[in-house]
C-alpha cells in the first residue's frame, strides 16, 4: 500500500497542509526522496509534488536538490509544524484526553503552540464556558467556531515554521494574564528538565509558566529519547507532567527519584 493510501482516502483530494505534512513525514522518514518517487507515493501530479515540496523549503523540513529532497537537520524539522501535525497521534491523543479531564467550565486556560495542546483543542466543546489563550493559529482556528469559549490571541512576531506568534511582543502578552491551567510541551525531556530547540519559543515559554497556577506538561515517549538545545525549566517546576505508557519505566523512575509529578497514561 502507498504512503498517500494508508487511510483509505485519495491523496490527492486532501487539503494541502494534510498532504505536505504526510510528504514531510515521508521525506523523514527515508532521509530523503525523489520527486518522482513521491508522484508514486502520493497518488498526485509532479507539479502538485514540486509545490508541496516549494513550500515544505520555505518552512524548513526539506532541502530541495535537483529531482528531489533531502531532510533537514533533526534539530529543524522536529521543530516544523508540518512534521509535528503527523507523529505520535495516538500518544498525543492519549495525553489530550487525560489532559481534557483537568479543564472545568468557567476556568481559563493557556495553550502553547504544541501540537500535544492542540489536540485538547478539538476535546474541549463540552465543557464550557472557558477562556482560552494560545498563540497557535491552528487553535485559534478551531476555538473561533466553538460558542461559549472567549478567545484570547496571543500575537506577536508570526512565525510560519511554527504557525504561531512569538518574541518578545507574545511574551508580554502573556505576562499581561493569569490563568488557571497551562497545557503545554516540549521538544525533549531528561531526567531533570524540560528542553526546546529555539530559544525564542523558551522565551514565550517562560512566560507562559509564570502566568499560570496549575502548570501541566504534555510529552509523548519520544521526547524522553531526544534532545535539544535550549533549557526551559526543571521539571519539578511543573504540577504535573503527562507521559505516555510507551515511556520505558526506568526513564519514568528516573523522572520520579527527580522529584517531578509524573502519571503514565494508557494510549
Amino acid at each position: 500500500m502507498s504512503a498517500g493510501s494508508t487511510e483509505g482516502v485519495d491523496t490527492a483530494t486532501r487539503r494541502p497542509v494534510r498532504r505536505q505534512a504526510e510528504i514531510a513525514a515521508y521525506v523523514v522518514r527515508h532521509g530523503g526522496a525523489t520527486a518522482h518517487e513521491l508522484v508514486e507515493a502520493f497518488g498526485v501530479s509532479l507539479m502538485t509534488v514540486h509545490r508541496d515540496l516549494d513550500a515544505l523549503e520555505r518552512q524548513g523540513v526539506v532541502r530541495k536538490y535537483r529531482g528531489g529532497v533531502t531532510a533537514q537537520p533533526t534539530s529543524v524539522f522536529e521543530s516544523n509544524v508540518a512534521y509535528r501535525l503527523n507523529t505520535a497521534q495516538a500518544q498525543k491523543q492519549a495525553l489530550a484526553r487525560r489532559a481534557r479531564a483537568l479543564v472545568e467550565p468557567g476556568m481559563s486556560v493557556m495553550l502553547d503552540d504544541s501540537t500535544s495542546a492542540l489536540a485538547v483543542v478539538r476535546l474541549l466543546e463540552d465543557v464550557t464556558p472557558l477562556t482560552v489563550a494560545t498563540n497557535f493559529l491552528p487553535a485559534v482556528s478551531l476555538l473561533t467556531a466553538m460558542p461559549g469559549v472567549q478567545l484570547i490571541v496571543l500575537g506577536g512576531i508570526y512565525s510560519s515554521t511554527h504557525d504561531s506568534f512569538g518574541g518578545v511582543p507574545c511574551a508580554e502578552a502573556v505576562e499581561a494574564l493569569q490563568t488557571d491551567l497551562l497545557l503545554c510541551s516540549v521538544s525533549a525531556v531528561s531526567a531533570t528538565h524540560a528542553y526546546h530547540q529555539e530559544q525564542e519559543i523558551v522565551l514565550v515559554k517562560r512566560a507562559m509558566l509564570r502566568a499560570a497556577r496549575t502548570r501541566v506538561l504534555m510529552i509523548d515517549s519520544a521526547k524522553l529519547r531526544r534532545t535539544a538545545l535550549h533549557r526551559l525549566a526543571p521539571l519539578a517546576d511543573f504540577d504535573l507532567v503527562l507521559v505516555d505508557e510507551q515511556a520505558p519505566a526506568e526513564q519514568v523512575a528516573a523522572l520520579r527519584d527527580r522529584g517531578a509529578v509524573v502519571e503514565v497514561v494508557a494510549v
